[in-house]
């Protein structure tokens, strides 16, 4: 989730999104905001082809991350692994940049992915069991990356972040306590290429699109998030919808996932037994991003949207403090 003032003056005005644009072939009249999040993301077609535009602050992302995140995806695409490519722009290169006031702007553009978003109350156990093997591709090759340019961040890099986040806001000192409490957990764990490596991090069923085809598959997008942690914490994050929901159904989807991913990856009952210590890291780093977002200082004429926004995200932070006080 980016910076709501960010949100604010990005969502009202499109002008540096269609100045971006013409860094690509397009055609007129077809470009639309299709999600703001951690980013900006426009849907916007070429000879009726879709294609989506991505603006990133460099005050959330740098260059060189981009770099990192558009390489790995590249080095997946050549594997086997279905996900979304980087396009060129007409100037032949992968990542166009704006300066403006509030600082620089960087975009990239990627085709659509084929397929459709499945939905966590219908999903079936057979599909559960193709998103664990698809998870369990992207850590195989995740094993064997190396690479040749940049290195995308690592956990060691999170954890500062968050360090940052709740020293600079008075009386989270239950956040630094846990803060603390999963910094020493983390550095007692292994770092073999079996467990550690560069995750998706937001594995998730809204980032990917499911095709019934001869070899059913997912194809894979947004990669954004990706980091340099135990592939455990994909799995979690990936599941945390049908961890968060104890029923029966949800238990038995997610022995479908699980038993999806082992078809393809080892995973060991340890590694498994560790969840509920990885879901914890999740909570936290999830909450350090909320008050993150929250700082956003003074907006005034704030949109319908924003107010009902913030409220939704105020609550959603007050319900992961108080699973520190437990």
């Amino acid at each position: 989730m980016m910076n709501l003032g960010n949100m604010v003056r990005g969502v009202a005005n499109d002008t540096f999104a269609q100045s971006l644009l013409q860094f690509w072939e397009y055609d007129e009249g077809t470009l639309v905001l299709w999600r703001a999040s951690s980013n900006f993301v426009y849907a916007f077609e070429h000879n009726t082809i879709p294609y989506f535009l991505r603006l990133s602050f460099d005050q959330d992302n740098s260059i060189e991350q981009i770099k990192a995140e558009l390489e790995f995806m590249q080095y997946l695409q050549s594997n086997g692994f279905s996900t979304v490519s980087p396009i060129p722009s007409v100037n032949s290169k992968l990542i166009e940049t704006l300066k403006t006031e509030e600082g620089m702007y960087i975009a990239v553009v990627f085709n659509a992915a084929n397929g459709i978003n499945l939905d966590e109350d219908t999903i079936t156990e057979k599909q559960m069991e193709e998103w664990g093997k698809s998870l369990a591709s992207l850590h195989s090759l995740s094993k064997t990356f190396e690479p040749l340019c940049a290195r995308r961040k690592s956990w060691l890099d999170s954890l500062q972040f968050m360090e940052r986040v709740f020293k600079k806001h008075p009386g989270e000192e239950l956040a630094l306590q846990e803060l603390s409490e999963m910094t020493n957990w983390l550095q007692s764990l292994s770092i073999d290429k079996d467990v550690f490596g560069l995750i998706h991090y937001d594995f998730q069923l809204d980032n990917l699109f499911f095709e019934e085809d001869k070899v059913p598959h997912f194809n894979v997008i947004d990669f954004d998030d990706a980091v340099y942690h135990w592939y455990a914490l994909d799995l979690v994050t990936a599941l945390d919808d049908f961890i968060a929901d104890d029923n029966p159904r949800s238990k038995l989807l997610i022995y479908s996932f699980l038993d999806g991913y082992r078809s393809k990856m080892v995973l060991e009952n340890d590694v498994v037994d560790q969840f509920p210590q990885f879901q914890r890291y999740a909570n936290l780093y999830k909450y350090a991003r909320l008050l993150k977002s929250l700082d956003y200082g003074e907006i005034h004429d704030t949109p319908r949207w924003f107010d009902e926004l913030k409220v939704k995200l105020v609550r959603v932070a007050d319900k992961l403090r108080n699973k520190f006080q437990k």
